[in-house]
């Protein structure tokens, strides 16, 4: 059974000990990462995103448009910075496009 504490504690805490405890932050990174991509990127290119997958710290992004890929391939230093600050740690360091 888990240890009780005595004291009171914020559920914030209690949370973040739990999620460390259960190793679960990876999982939620890719869910933070799916959720900041579809808030950035907006409906236009959404509309043409077939896959959002992060593995490890490569974010890879399936696209069905060559033309949207191509447009997105200059940017994507941007693209890494806007999806780190928005999810408010750096969790990205490479952007493949496919």
């Amino acid at each position: 059974m888990a240890k009780r504490h005595n004291e009171n504690l914020p559920i914030s805490d209690i949370l973040k000990e739990f999620v460390e405890k259960n190793k679960l932050q990876s999982g939620l990174d890719k869910v933070d990462v799916k959720d900041a991509w579809a808030k950035i990127m907006g409906n236009g290119v959404n509309n043409y995103t077939t896959d959002v997958s992060l593995d490890r710290d490569t974010l890879y992004i399936g696209l069905s448009s060559s033309v949207l890929r191509e447009e997105l391939s200059f940017g994507k230093q941007k693209i890494i910075d806007m999806l780190n600050e928005s999810i408010g740690k750096k969790v990205i360091n490479k952007l493949v496009l496919r």
